[in-house]
Protein backbone atom coordinates (compact mmCIF):
# COMPACT_ATOMS: atom_id res chain seq x y z
CA UNK A 1 0.00 0.00 0.00
CA UNK A 2 1.64 3.25 -1.11
CA UNK A 3 2.24 5.83 1.60
CA UNK A 4 1.54 9.55 1.58
CA UNK A 5 4.13 11.48 -0.39
CA UNK A 6 5.41 14.64 1.24
CA UNK A 7 7.67 17.00 -0.68
CA UNK A 8 11.23 17.12 0.63
CA UNK A 9 12.05 20.77 -0.01
CA UNK A 10 8.90 22.94 -0.23
CA UNK A 11 10.48 25.88 1.62
CA UNK A 12 13.58 25.88 -0.60
CA UNK A 13 11.43 25.76 -3.74
CA UNK A 14 9.26 28.65 -2.58
CA UNK A 15 12.33 30.66 -1.56
CA UNK A 16 13.96 30.06 -4.96
CA UNK A 17 10.89 30.88 -7.09
CA UNK A 18 9.64 33.73 -4.85
CA UNK A 19 5.99 33.47 -5.95
CA UNK A 20 4.01 36.72 -5.98
CA UNK A 21 0.34 37.65 -6.29
CA UNK A 22 -0.79 37.50 -9.91
CA UNK A 23 2.17 35.36 -10.98
CA UNK A 24 2.01 32.15 -13.04
CA UNK A 25 4.12 29.10 -12.18
CA UNK A 26 4.58 25.63 -13.65
CA UNK A 27 5.14 22.52 -11.55
CA UNK A 28 6.63 20.35 -14.29
CA UNK A 29 6.67 17.18 -12.16
CA UNK A 30 3.36 17.45 -10.30
CA UNK A 31 3.27 14.06 -8.54
CA UNK A 32 1.11 14.32 -5.42
CA UNK A 33 0.97 18.11 -5.75
CA UNK A 34 3.05 19.06 -2.72
CA UNK A 35 5.15 21.70 -4.48
CA UNK A 36 2.14 23.08 -6.37
CA UNK A 37 0.28 23.55 -3.12
CA UNK A 38 3.30 25.19 -1.48
CA UNK A 39 3.33 27.78 -4.29
CA UNK A 40 -0.45 28.28 -4.12
CA UNK A 41 -0.25 28.90 -0.36
CA UNK A 42 2.65 31.32 -0.68
CA UNK A 43 0.84 33.82 -2.92
CA UNK A 44 -2.39 34.45 -4.82
CA UNK A 45 -0.81 33.01 -7.94
CA UNK A 46 -1.77 30.52 -10.64
CA UNK A 47 -0.06 27.12 -10.91
CA UNK A 48 -0.08 24.72 -13.85
CA UNK A 49 0.85 21.15 -12.94
CA UNK A 50 2.33 18.77 -15.54
CA UNK A 51 2.60 15.01 -15.11
CA UNK A 52 2.43 11.92 -17.29
CA UNK A 53 1.40 9.61 -14.44
CA UNK A 54 -2.33 8.76 -14.68
CA UNK A 55 -2.31 8.19 -10.92
CA UNK A 56 -2.04 11.93 -10.17
CA UNK A 57 -5.53 12.76 -11.43
CA UNK A 58 -7.08 12.61 -7.94
CA UNK A 59 -4.46 14.94 -6.44
CA UNK A 60 -4.96 17.37 -9.31
CA UNK A 61 -8.74 17.34 -8.87
CA UNK A 62 -8.33 18.01 -5.14
CA UNK A 63 -6.14 21.07 -5.72
CA UNK A 64 -8.48 22.33 -8.44
CA UNK A 65 -11.36 22.11 -5.98
CA UNK A 66 -9.54 23.83 -3.09
CA UNK A 67 -7.87 26.52 -5.22
CA UNK A 68 -10.61 27.09 -7.78
CA UNK A 69 -9.49 29.14 -10.74
CA UNK A 70 -5.83 29.13 -9.68
CA UNK A 71 -4.76 25.60 -10.59
CA UNK A 72 -4.88 23.42 -13.69
CA UNK A 73 -3.39 19.98 -14.39
CA UNK A 74 -1.91 19.27 -17.84
CA UNK A 75 -1.35 15.65 -18.85
CA UNK A 76 2.04 14.99 -20.41
CA UNK A 77 5.81 15.14 -19.88
CA UNK A 78 7.72 18.22 -18.82
CA UNK A 79 9.91 17.68 -21.87
CA UNK A 80 6.81 18.67 -23.90
CA UNK A 81 6.26 21.78 -21.79
CA UNK A 82 6.34 24.19 -24.72
CA UNK A 83 3.65 22.23 -26.57
CA UNK A 84 1.50 21.84 -23.45
CA UNK A 85 1.73 25.51 -22.54
CA UNK A 86 0.84 26.48 -26.12
CA UNK A 87 -2.68 25.28 -25.35
CA UNK A 88 -2.97 27.75 -22.45
CA UNK A 89 -3.33 31.48 -23.00
CA UNK A 90 -0.17 32.80 -21.32
CA UNK A 91 2.06 35.80 -21.96
CA UNK A 92 4.54 35.00 -19.22
CA UNK A 93 5.56 32.20 -16.88
CA UNK A 94 7.24 33.48 -13.73
CA UNK A 95 8.81 30.21 -12.69
CA UNK A 96 9.11 26.50 -13.48
CA UNK A 97 9.90 23.80 -10.89
CA UNK A 98 11.25 20.38 -11.95
CA UNK A 99 11.70 17.71 -9.27
CA UNK A 100 14.06 15.25 -10.94
CA UNK A 101 14.03 11.56 -10.11
CA UNK A 102 11.57 9.33 -8.31
CA UNK A 103 8.98 10.04 -5.63
CA UNK A 104 8.35 7.89 -2.57
CA UNK A 105 4.77 7.56 -3.81
CA UNK A 106 6.04 5.66 -6.84
CA UNK A 107 8.62 3.59 -4.94
CA UNK A 108 6.13 2.51 -2.27
CA UNK A 109 3.64 1.10 -4.77
CA UNK A 110 4.98 -2.37 -5.65
CA UNK A 111 2.66 -2.60 -8.66
CA UNK A 112 4.57 0.25 -10.35
CA UNK A 113 7.68 -1.92 -10.48
CA UNK A 114 10.23 0.64 -9.27
CA UNK A 115 11.21 -1.00 -5.99
CA UNK A 116 13.82 -3.71 -5.55
CA UNK A 117 12.60 -4.22 -1.96
CA UNK A 118 8.96 -4.98 -2.83
CA UNK A 119 8.09 -7.66 -5.37
CA UNK A 120 5.88 -6.56 -8.23
CA UNK A 121 5.62 -6.54 -12.02
CA UNK A 122 8.83 -5.28 -13.66
CA UNK A 123 7.26 -2.18 -15.16
CA UNK A 124 9.02 1.09 -14.10
CA UNK A 125 7.03 3.33 -16.46
CA UNK A 126 6.11 6.71 -15.01
CA UNK A 127 3.21 6.88 -17.46
CA UNK A 128 1.20 4.08 -19.01
CA UNK A 129 2.72 4.08 -22.49
CA UNK A 130 5.83 2.61 -24.03
CA UNK A 131 7.96 -0.40 -23.23
CA UNK A 132 8.35 -1.70 -19.70
CA UNK A 133 11.57 -2.62 -17.92
CA UNK A 134 10.59 -6.27 -18.45
CA UNK A 135 10.46 -5.65 -22.21
CA UNK A 136 13.97 -4.20 -22.04
CA UNK A 137 15.64 -6.91 -19.97
CA UNK A 138 14.06 -9.68 -22.03
CA UNK A 139 14.81 -8.33 -25.52
CA UNK A 140 17.94 -6.17 -25.48
CA UNK A 141 21.29 -7.74 -26.31
CA UNK A 142 23.94 -8.31 -23.66
CA UNK A 143 26.13 -5.44 -24.90
CA UNK A 144 23.24 -2.97 -24.91
CA UNK A 145 22.13 -4.01 -21.43
CA UNK A 146 25.65 -3.62 -20.08
CA UNK A 147 25.93 -0.16 -21.65
CA UNK A 148 22.62 1.00 -20.16
CA UNK A 149 23.44 -0.30 -16.68
CA UNK A 150 26.89 1.30 -16.77
CA UNK A 151 25.87 4.64 -18.28
CA UNK A 152 22.72 5.33 -16.27
CA UNK A 153 23.58 3.43 -13.09
CA UNK A 154 27.37 3.83 -13.00
CA UNK A 155 27.50 0.13 -12.12
CA UNK A 156 31.03 -1.27 -12.47
CA UNK A 157 29.71 -4.82 -12.64
CA UNK A 158 27.42 -3.98 -15.57
CA UNK A 159 28.87 -6.66 -17.86
CA UNK A 160 28.48 -9.37 -15.24
CA UNK A 161 24.89 -8.31 -14.58
CA UNK A 162 24.02 -8.16 -18.29
CA UNK A 163 25.51 -11.63 -18.83
CA UNK A 164 23.51 -13.03 -15.90
CA UNK A 165 20.29 -11.48 -17.24
CA UNK A 166 20.79 -12.96 -20.71
CA UNK A 167 21.60 -16.40 -19.28
CA UNK A 168 18.57 -16.35 -16.95
CA UNK A 169 16.04 -15.30 -19.59
CA UNK A 170 16.92 -18.32 -21.74
CA UNK A 171 15.03 -20.46 -19.22
CA UNK A 172 12.12 -18.05 -18.54
CA UNK A 173 11.36 -14.35 -19.05
CA UNK A 174 12.26 -12.04 -16.14
CA UNK A 175 8.92 -10.46 -15.25
CA UNK A 176 9.10 -9.53 -11.54
CA UNK A 177 11.17 -6.96 -9.64
CA UNK A 178 12.04 -9.60 -7.05
CA UNK A 179 13.48 -11.89 -9.72
CA UNK A 180 15.71 -9.18 -11.15
CA UNK A 181 16.83 -7.92 -7.73
CA UNK A 182 17.78 -11.44 -6.58
CA UNK A 183 19.65 -12.07 -9.83
CA UNK A 184 21.73 -8.91 -9.38
CA UNK A 185 22.44 -9.71 -5.74
CA UNK A 186 23.84 -13.11 -6.75
CA UNK A 187 26.49 -11.56 -9.00
CA UNK A 188 27.23 -8.27 -7.20
CA UNK A 189 28.53 -8.35 -3.63
CA UNK A 190 27.00 -5.98 -1.08
CA UNK A 191 29.13 -2.87 -0.65
CA UNK A 192 30.56 -1.80 2.72
CA UNK A 193 28.18 1.18 2.64
CA UNK A 194 25.23 -1.20 2.89
CA UNK A 195 23.58 -0.02 -0.35
CA UNK A 196 21.56 -2.83 -1.92
CA UNK A 197 23.48 -4.32 -4.89
CA UNK A 198 20.35 -3.93 -7.08
CA UNK A 199 20.15 -0.15 -6.56
CA UNK A 200 22.23 0.96 -9.52
CA UNK A 201 20.69 -1.52 -11.97
CA UNK A 202 17.16 -0.47 -11.05
CA UNK A 203 18.09 3.19 -11.34
CA UNK A 204 19.62 2.62 -14.78
CA UNK A 205 16.58 0.77 -16.12
CA UNK A 206 14.19 3.40 -14.73
CA UNK A 207 16.12 6.26 -16.35
CA UNK A 208 16.28 4.40 -19.67
CA UNK A 209 12.63 3.27 -19.72
CA UNK A 210 11.38 6.80 -19.02
CA UNK A 211 14.00 8.62 -21.12
CA UNK A 212 14.68 10.85 -18.12
CA UNK A 213 17.81 12.46 -19.52
CA UNK A 214 16.01 13.14 -22.80
CA UNK A 215 13.16 14.75 -20.86
CA UNK A 216 15.63 16.94 -19.01
CA UNK A 217 17.30 17.99 -22.26
CA UNK A 218 13.95 18.87 -23.86
CA UNK A 219 12.49 20.55 -20.80
CA UNK A 220 15.48 22.46 -19.46
CA UNK A 221 14.94 25.56 -21.61
CA UNK A 222 11.23 26.28 -22.10
CA UNK A 223 12.18 29.96 -22.44
CA UNK A 224 12.87 29.26 -26.12
CA UNK A 225 9.10 29.21 -26.63
CA UNK A 226 7.78 32.35 -28.29
CA UNK A 227 4.38 31.82 -26.74
CA UNK A 228 5.36 32.69 -23.17
CA UNK A 229 8.51 34.15 -21.66
CA UNK A 230 9.87 32.17 -18.71
CA UNK A 231 11.51 34.17 -15.95
CA UNK A 232 13.00 31.42 -13.80
CA UNK A 233 13.60 27.69 -14.18
CA UNK A 234 14.22 25.58 -11.08
CA UNK A 235 15.48 22.02 -11.60
CA UNK A 236 16.17 20.25 -8.31
CA UNK A 237 16.70 16.80 -6.86
CA UNK A 238 14.37 16.15 -3.96
CA UNK A 239 13.97 12.37 -4.10
CA UNK A 240 12.98 10.22 -1.13
CA UNK A 241 15.59 9.59 1.59
CA UNK A 242 17.31 6.21 1.23
CA UNK A 243 16.70 5.97 -2.51
CA UNK A 244 20.41 5.27 -2.91
CA UNK A 245 21.19 7.25 -6.06
CA UNK A 246 24.96 7.02 -6.54
CA UNK A 247 26.76 10.19 -5.45
CA UNK A 248 28.70 10.42 -8.72
CA UNK A 249 25.44 10.42 -10.67
CA UNK A 250 24.06 13.26 -8.57
CA UNK A 251 27.29 15.23 -8.99
CA UNK A 252 27.33 14.75 -12.77
CA UNK A 253 23.66 15.74 -13.05
CA UNK A 254 24.31 18.87 -10.99
CA UNK A 255 27.28 19.79 -13.19
CA UNK A 256 25.18 19.29 -16.32
CA UNK A 257 22.39 21.48 -14.95
CA UNK A 258 24.83 24.19 -13.90
CA UNK A 259 26.41 24.30 -17.36
CA UNK A 260 22.98 24.30 -18.98
CA UNK A 261 21.81 27.13 -16.73
CA UNK A 262 24.79 29.33 -17.53
CA UNK A 263 24.50 28.68 -21.27
CA UNK A 264 20.74 29.26 -21.46
CA UNK A 265 20.87 32.36 -19.25
CA UNK A 266 23.38 33.96 -21.58
CA UNK A 267 21.13 33.26 -24.59
CA UNK A 268 17.70 34.07 -23.21
CA UNK A 269 18.00 36.10 -20.04
CA UNK A 270 16.07 33.45 -18.12
CA UNK A 271 17.12 33.13 -14.48
CA UNK A 272 17.89 29.59 -13.35
CA UNK A 273 18.00 28.41 -9.75
CA UNK A 274 19.47 25.02 -8.84
CA UNK A 275 18.31 23.60 -5.54
CA UNK A 276 19.37 20.50 -3.65
CA UNK A 277 19.37 19.77 0.10
CA UNK A 278 21.61 22.42 1.66
CA UNK A 279 22.37 24.06 -1.67
CA UNK A 280 20.81 26.92 -3.63
CA UNK A 281 22.58 28.55 -6.55
CA UNK A 282 21.04 31.22 -8.80
CA UNK A 283 22.06 32.31 -12.29
CA UNK A 284 20.98 35.53 -13.96
CA UNK A 285 19.64 38.87 -12.77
Amino acid sequence: MPGIHRPVMPRQVVDALTPHDGGTYVDGTFGAGGYSEALLRAALCTVLGIDRDPGVVAAGADLDRRYAGRFKILTGCYGDMVRLLAGVDLDRVDGVALDLGLSSMQVDDAERGFSFRRDGPLDMRMGNQGQTAADMVNTLGETDLAHIIYRFGEERASRRIARAIVEARVHAPISRTGELADLVRRVVPRSPSGIDPATRTFQALRIYVNDELGELERGRDPSQSRRAAVRRLLPFAGGPPGQGVPEAAQRRRSQTLTASARSSQSRTGTQFSLVAPGRHQAFGP
